[in-house]
């Protein structure tokens, strides 16, 4: 049997598992690990005898994979960026934020979950984790939409939605984790996050206003507040503001020249910054404690899956199915354009089955050299390209993409993470309530993610400035 055969058969047993509700860590692992045995046990024509030593390469070669791939500088972005969001709530950054947006924006139509939104945003821009924002605003948000009589289920599909705005917005942690995944420069795919984010959030404010317009007493305006409680609400908002800034500062040297340093010095900063505003604003050791203890448990769970799937896509380099989709792909007489919205609904019924880190991690190492060669390759030129754009400019947008559709699936069921996490938090809500007020965000995405594709200028301008 051709290692190619041998990896479509590992690969649909994998998704098997993962259907069949084996965490996706442990379904690539052992996929992986089982796929690789027959790999090397094929090299040896089978021979009953030499079974064993198969077994002890592929262990060996499997081995090999966490440590080499875990001890990547860049992967230490990961658990400073958690921290910082976890940080900024225990300092009382999420409510002043909350309180402020609300003032401000709470007397358009559905204006209370407006405010939500763009709250949502602007705590994304301190934390790198959808989860954790979703939690966050879900103790927040919700009790005060239910106040003024929002339906309970919308006001927790507006957290589960706007919660996954930190998937796109800096600092992000699965836009990390791609970056590592196609050997991209983190620094300017983070920068890249930054206008499709602030554009979604535009876009589920719009449509929640739609909606508030054509649904009578869908979302009351909250007037009231004075432009001196406006502005009252603006100081103690401005901490993320400056914890955002100072990242960005350190990483694009804003009065030219080199950088200030590395994307993990300055996640390691920003988090700096945030436990000093912490202990300014009176954060105790058990509150320490606590933000400490959630940031080990995302990060060791965002690890474990990374060193799952880094041994099933050793196995797919034995097996070169990589190579053999990027083949295909380019045969096909179907127009380029066409082919990338194939793949990127193919996303979108996968993200119903898999949570968004392993999905990308399972399938860029196979999609990734195909969306490449469409384009014309990683060294192409704008002027030769497929999509108008330089493989390095096309690797970004393309992230870009597939990071928007992993926040598409983390609303979709039956798995989506953010709504049974809205649902962990609130006793009255059972997830069946959330996925049904999620339903509306659906065409929000859709929209946007047309126009990302439409207009690539929308993610690659900020980039292409540095």
């Amino acid at each position: 049997m051709e290692p190619i055969e041998i990896g479509l058969i590992v690969s649909g047993g994998m998704l098997v598992l993962v259907v069949l509700g084996m965490r996706v860590a442990f379904a690539a692992g052992l996929a992986g690990l089982v796929g690789l045995i027959w790999i090397f046990w094929a090299k040896f024509d089978y021979d009953p005898g030499r079974f064993g030593k198969a077994v002890t390469v592929a262990v060996k070669t499997a081995g090999q994979v966490p440590h080499s791939k875990i001890s990547s500088q860049a992967l230490s972005l990961i658990p400073t960026f958690i921290l910082i969001g976890y940080l900024a709530y225990y300092a009382g950054l999420t409510k002043a934020l909350f309180e402020a947006a609300k003032r401000w924006l709470a007397w358009v139509p559905g204006g209370l979950a407006v405010s939500t939104v763009f709250a949502t945003a602007g705590f994304a821009a301190v934390s790198g984790a959808s989860v954790a924002t979703s939690a966050v605003f879900a103790r927040i948000a919700i009790p005060e939409m239910l106040k003024i009589g929002y339906d309970k289920r919308f006001a927790a599909g507006v957290v589960a939605a706007g919660g996954t705005l930190a998937s796109l917005i800096p600092p992000s942690a699965i836009l990390v984790i791609y970056a590592i995944i196609v050997e991209q420069d983190v620094g300017k795919l983070l920068l890249a996050g930054f206008i499709p984010g602030a554009f979604s959030a535009v876009i589920y404010g719009l449509l929640i206003i739609g909606m508030a317009l054509m649904i009578k007493g869908f979302g009351p305006p909250v007037s009231g507040f004075t432009w001196r409680e406006r502005f009252v609400s603006l100081p103690p908002a401005l901490p993320i503001l400056f914890v955002v800034v100072t990242i960005i500062f350190f990483v694009y040297n804003p009065f030219g020249g080199d950088a200030w340093g590395t994307p993990t010095e300055g996640g390691a900063i920003g988090a700096f910054v945030v436990f000093l505003m912490a202990l300014y604003r009176g954060m105790r050791w058990a509150e320490l404690k606590d933000a400490l203890l959630e940031t080990a448990k995302l990060s060791v769970m965002i690890f474990t899956i990374i060193w799952g799937v880094l041994i099933y896509v050793r196995f797919l380099g034995f097996a070169d199915l990589p190579g053999a989709f990027s083949d295909w792909i380019t045969s096909l007489t179907m127009s380029p354009m066409l082919i990338l919205v194939c793949i990127l609904l193919a996303y979108a019924v996968l993200g119903m089955f898999m949570d968004a880190i392993g999905m990308l991690l399972l399938t860029l190492p196979v999609v990734y050299p195909a969306v490449m060669a469409l384009n014309g390759g990683e060294a192409v030129s704008a002027v030769d390209s497929t999509f108008g754009m330089s493989g390095p400019m096309c690797a970004i947008w393309f992230g870009i993409l597939v990071v928007k559709m992993a926040e598409f699936c983390l609303i979709t069921p039956p798995i989506g993470l953010n709504c049974f996490v809205v649902a962990g938090v609130r006793d009255d809500l059972s997830v069946q309530d959330v996925f049904k007020g999620v339903t509306p965000f659906f065409i929000a995405d859709a929209i946007t993610i047309a126009l990302l594709v439409s207009f690539p200028a929308i993610v690659l301008w900020l980039p292409s400035q540095v």
